[in-house]
């Protein structure tokens, strides 16, 4: 279950610059304790991030990824305390209601003008979700649809910000709620797994048209929001 599952989401990952969490962690929540499900995504999102750089790297926008990075470093301590003592039900429960409400915007073609600023905000929310539950990609996701982003430019930016944003939450998390055997042990389990979903992904990535892409990402928050609302019932 767990190859299958890391092997799907780092599939969609590597096609879209999307997907890991926002698939990853819903299935992993089913076969691990929670905190230990959020680390194995960190993890397993970090080596993704590490291997898909090496190729993408150059697409990165510099100034972009660094307001994304700025407000998040201000989140991630908020995050971390809503992890160690904020009850997971209630925060999927508002996490997820949030996705859904804000995904159902961007079908009836709601969309928002990117600034610094939102660029900021944008980062904030996501470095919040990220140390909290793991799931730093719907906030980027939302915004970055909905200003209708370059699929290449949004790919490579975000993996690049992913890479310092989940290394400093893991930290956190290790540091202040410890971590357990089985963390590393299934995080090297799935490594196959992940690196024939990012040979296959990248290869899908090539086949995306604009709308296919903006389908699919409306497809990802979809399953996410829900998931998060019924799992927190």
């Amino acid at each position: 279950m767990l190859a299958i599952v890391v092997f799907a989401a780092s599939l969609l990952q590597a096609g879209t610059g999307f997907g890991f969490s926002i698939i990853g962690t819903p299935f992993l929540l089913m076969i691990y304790p929670a905190h230990t499900a959020i680390q194995i995504n960190i993890i397993l999102s970090l080596c993704i991030s590490v291997f898909m750089l090496v190729k993408v790297g150059k697409e990165v926008v510099k100034p972009l990824m660094a307001r994304l990075i700025k407000g998040s470093l201000i989140m991630l301590v908020p995050g971390l305390l809503l992890y160690l003592f904020m009850d997971i039900r209630a925060m999927k429960l508002i996490v997820g209601g949030l996705i859904l409400l804000l995904t159902v915007l961007l079908i009836m073609r709601f969309t928002i003008r990117q600034t610094a600023g939102r660029d900021y905000l944008t980062g904030g929310i996501s470095g919040l979700l990220t140390t909290s539950i793991g799931v730093p990609g719907p906030p980027l996701l939302l915004y970055f649809s909905g200003a209708g982003t370059e699929k290449t430019t949004l790919r490579s930016t975000t993996l690049a910000y992913y890479l310092l944003v989940y290394s400093v939450s893991l930290g956190l998390q290790i540091g202040f709620g410890g971590t357990e055997k089985q963390v590393w042990v299934s995080s090297a389990a799935a490594v196959p797994a992940l690196l024939l979903g990012i040979v296959c992904g990248q290869l899908m990535f090539t086949r995306f048209s604009p709308r296919g892409f903006r389908i699919l990402s409306y497809v990802l928050l979809l399953f996410s929001g829900a998931y998060l609302v019924v799992t927190s019932l």
